[in-house]
């Protein structure tokens, strides 16, 4: 009898991330993570099992063919590997950052059952840095259909249908209210974790399909909607502004100086570029101790760029425990190994100032846990009598944004909900003929991808609805 063959060993750990030394990265704001080398890369992408029916691909909010691609990458045929994720993903280099793979793709390989899944994100992010460093393909495009889409916001879901629908042969522009295109990838996400440098290459292969970027453009002020479509000729809008806008507390003493919203700190230190002063002329005033409210990426974000300014002391209060925090293990460990003290179960009940006005002091209460809510989390309980103290010169909230309202109070007849996010059917159509939204100005704040993935989903419906309507 022919002896069988051993089978092959499963590798059940996944090839690290290199990254800077924690007592090194507080010191910059250089990207953390260093990506894989070549020989790192095809070591991870040898974990895969090729599954006959891979389950992976129903985590990917884009429809990224998964198997295939790494397939691709293990034979060293690089630049095929990239050219057979863009045919979903038009920004690679960002989902390989900031995705959270292990809630999507990730979560459903077969070799997490055993031990690490395959790291997804890390290969997706070789091979667009890959590209990148040799310049882009431009695929070609379908022959011009004549029809013209006005595309409201350069952030993740306008930049996604943009593209999708330049490559249909569509005639397409970007209106951006920002000085720069990205949207949250700019203003939101800091340089340490996706440098500008990726989101503006990016952007410019989207440019190279063909698409017209106009920036400095406030639609329903410089524009209405009414006045794209009658007016300038567009055939359809796509309305993809997002969740910028903060929420507060509504706390005693939140409006005392020291105290900012995450989006006000972010923008200044991103999109305003305040870690390099005196490079950029725009400081902005970080104290001794810092605390920040939340716990979600915006949070993080927000502590670890404080660290980095210089704070001797940063702190995230959130009102669960760290098992409920909705941010990324990855950023919650990041934050840890970086020096960000945590403190669970405590909610604020109000800032105290000193005798310049300025905040000192956060009186907080203790909480406890009792049923799940709506979101599924187990819900925070106030403690009676439990209040106490903390020591405090700078606050920043970080609990979530909320579309900005221009765009709905200028278009008569777009239905909204009560938190002012845009009313849709399946396909991202609007109540308005021609009109289509989607992202977190449909759904509320959510991921980057999730918002590439509206953005895919309402350029095939524009598509359809042009190539159909008389």
């Amino acid at each position: 009898m022919a002896e069988e063959k051993p089978k092959p060993k499963i590798k059940k750990k996944a090839v690290p991330m290199p990254k800077q030394p924690p007592e090194v990265r507080i010191r910059n704001f250089n990207e953390v993570a260093l990506g894989y080398t070549e020989e790192q890369a095809l070591e991870e992408a040898s974990r895969c099992l090729q599954c006959p029916k891979p389950q992976c691909i129903q985590g990917c909010p884009v429809g990224v063919d998964i198997k295939s691609f790494i397939a691709l990458l293990r034979e060293g045929k690089y630049e095929e590997a990239i050219r057979k994720i863009k045919e979903k993903n038009s920004l690679p280099a960002v989902c390989g950052r900031v995705c959270p793979q292990e809630e999507q793709c990730q979560k459903y390989c077969v070799l997490g059952k055993v031990g690490d899944p395959v790291s997804i994100g890390r290969l997706e992010r070789f091979l667009a840095d890959w590209e990148r460093a040799r310049g882009f393909e431009i695929p070609e495009k379908a022959p011009s259909t004549g029809k013209r889409v006005a595309i409201i916001g350069a952030g993740p879901a306008g930049l996604t249908a943009a593209a999708d629908l330049a490559k249909l042969g569509h005639d397409v522009t970007i209106f951006e209210a920002l000085h720069l295109p990205g949207g949250v990838l700019v203003y939101g996400i800091p340089e340490f974790r996706l440098p500008k440098s990726i989101v503006k290459a990016e952007v410019e292969y989207i440019q190279k399909l063909g698409v017209d970027l106009r920036l400095g453009y406030m639609i329903g002020r410089t524009y209405t909607i009414p006045e794209l479509l009658k007016d300038k000729g567009y055939d359809a809008v796509f309305i993809a502004t997002g969740a910028g806008l903060p929420r507060f507390l509504g706390l005693p003493g939140e409006n005392l100086p020291g105290i900012y919203s995450a989006s006000e700190f972010l923008i200044r230190v991103n999109l305003m570029k305040a870690y390099a002063f005196p490079e950029y002329d725009t400081p902005i005033r970080v104290g001794k101790h810092v605390t920040v409210i939340g716990g979600g990426n915006v949070a993080m974000d927000a502590a670890r760029s404080a660290l980095r300014l210089g704070a001797d002391k940063v702190s995230i209060v959130y009102r669960r425990t760290r098992d409920e925090m909705p941010a990324r293990l990855e950023e919650i460990e990041n934050a840890e190994e970086e020096g960000v003290i945590f403190r669970f179960l405590a909610a604020p009940n109000r800032f105290i100032g000193d005798e310049r006005g300025w905040v000192k002091k956060m009186e907080c209460i203790a909480m406890e846990l009792g049923p799940p809510d709506a979101s599924g989390r187990r819900s925070p309980i106030p403690i009676k009598g439990s209040e106490f103290l903390i020591d405090t010169d700078t606050v920043i909230i970080a609990i979530g944004r909320t579309p900005n309202p221009i765009i709905q109070r200028t278009t008569e007849g777009l239905q909204v909900t009560k938190w002012g996010t845009i009313i849709t059917d399946e396909n991202c159509k609007t109540s308005i003929e021609g009109v289509y939204a989607g992202g977190d100005v449909v759904t509320g704040e959510a991921t980057v991808i999730s918002a590439m993935g509206a953005g895919k989903k309402a350029a095939r419906a524009i598509h359809e609805y042009l190539m159909t309507k008389k």
